[in-house]
């Protein structure tokens, strides 16, 4: 590895992130393990609190996201093991038994912790319950499933219209409906069906496109009565259901194998095996993207891991090609867009995301952040009202940049700077824990002299 190419600057308050290309040649290689799917790792926290008997999870994500989960479903009666990557075991007190918790529930900065719990609060008959989250969650719009659980008969208040946290609940007796969502969105579906669980009939979820299936995956394995119609993009629940703990192995995660999937692609003489990452076909969007972009790509191993399907992704520096993101592919690939923003810098061409503007509201704007952060290194972007326009090709320098707080700003920054000329500093670069707190000592391993 090129000496000091990674270096970690750690104050009382944050940290920042030097990354200085040297004069010979980086390349990246090696074999690899990715932290547990964020996605999984939550849903298997909250149902194996509701279930009964005991839930062990494997591979669990210990990322600062899924131990807010954690932190809340303890301080409402379920016992968890302290969170460890062999084995997480606990032990749940059944649906409709959570009890009121001493002091107001921290969200932390979990959009996916606070919008499915409230599914679950909302249905706790004669429970009172308060949900918070940091400064950056306070500030994200909640209203998108506070107001299908309101039709659901649900008791919520909170600020501006009772939109944003900290947010109030009365749990109460629900009616099921059929909501036809305005958006393709895992984590508007899973909070009504997770109200569902606790209501007497059928609540229905129809979506504009399909959006990824770890609910449905996981909540039938655990034992409910789940009806799924992919022609209509609807997902059934019969209630009320009774949950039983299951063994659950998480699967490594595709949204922080992106990072090193297009590391490697835009990489000179680069490459590596991210091993058994979920390639769950709602999931699998930044594989297609890649694809479309001409990156080379292939699955090894391929395999089913209790009932997810899991392969080996094996990537090789490839001539990267502008092309088109939008329609139904944005929802597969959400999450990674901000990283498909720098491989598109590296690419021959325009490269234009579209039907992405549910970037504007996640931890950060990563529409705008990422458009001005990588315009500062000396990318051509332009930002658009639903996405961006990247044209490709332009090298990039060494800048002072910031994550905005934002792990995955931080971490796509981390990667462009691997191949801009000089030193790139990123400020907050601490956010990167919050899904892969590994992240900068994967880095400083798979770094390699290239000469």
């Amino acid at each position: 590895m090129p000496a000091s190419i990674v270096t970690l600057n750690i104050t009382s308050r944050s940290q920042d992130l030097a990354i200085a290309r040297p004069g010979t040649g980086v390349s990246l290689q090696g074999r690899l393990q990715v932290p547990g799917d964020k996605s999984i790792s939550h849903r298997a926290l909250m149902l194996g609190s509701l279930a009964e008997g005991i839930t062990t999870i494997e591979g669990l994500l210990l990322g600062e996201d899924p131990r807010s989960t954690a932190n809340c479903f303890q301080a409402m009666g379920a016992k968890i093991s302290p969170l460890n990557a062999e084995k997480v075991e606990i032990t749940g007190i059944g649906l409709g038994a959570l009890q009121e918790p001493e002091s107001v529930l921290d969200a932390g900065n979990s959009g996916t912790t606070m919008r499915l719990m409230l599914g679950i609060l909302a249905s706790h008959r004669d429970r009172f319950f308060t949900v918070t989250g940091d400064d950056s969650l306070r500030s994200r719009p909640m209203s998108r499933v506070v107001k299908p659980l309101q039709q659901m008969g649900a008791q919520i208040w909170g600020r501006q219209g009772n939109s944003l946290a900290p947010l109030a609940i009365q749990g109460t007796s629900l009616q099921p409906i059929h909501y036809h969502s305005p958006i393709a969105s895992a984590q508007v579906k899973s909070c009504i069906l997770l109200a569902g669980l606790m209501t007497e009939g059928e609540t229905t979820v129809t979506e504009p496109a399909l959006s990824r299936d770890h609910s449905e995956r996981m909540l039938q394995a655990f034992g409910a009565s789940l009806r799924v119609d992919p022609e209509t993009c609807s997902v059934t629940v019969q209630g009320p259901a009774q949950l039983h703990g299951q063994q659950v192995i998480v699967p490594g995660d595709i949204s922080s194998a992106a990072f090193w999937l297009v590391a490697a692609a835009i990489t000179p003489d680069s490459e590596l095996v991210v091993e058994n990452v979920g390639v769950n076909p709602t999931r699998t969007g930044i594989l297609d993207a890649l694809a479309l972009m001409g990156a080379e790509i292939s699955q090894e191993n391929q395999r089913l891991v209790a009932g997810e399907p899991v392969a080996d992704l094996r990537i090789v520096t490839s001539s990267l090609r502008g092309c088109e993101i939008s329609g139904d592919l944005i929802p597969r690939l959400i999450d990674e867009i901000p990283i498909l923003a720098v491989a598109a810098t590296f690419a021959q061409g325009t490269t234009t995301i579209k039907d992405a503007a549910e970037l504007r509201v996640k931890e950060s704007d990563r529409l705008a952040v990422m458009a001005s952060q990588l315009n500062r290194m000396g990318a051509k972007i332009t930002e658009l009202p639903d996405g961006l326009e990247i044209v490709g090709g332009t090298s990039l320098v060494g800048a002072e940049v910031d994550s905005y707080t934002d792990h995955r700003i931080a971490m796509s920054l981390a990667i462009a700077a691997l191949n801009a000329k000089g030193t790139t500093t990123i400020h907050r670069a601490e956010a990167a824990a919050i899904s892969y707190p590994e992240f900068v000592s994967t880095l400083e391993r798979l770094c390699h002299s290239s000469v």
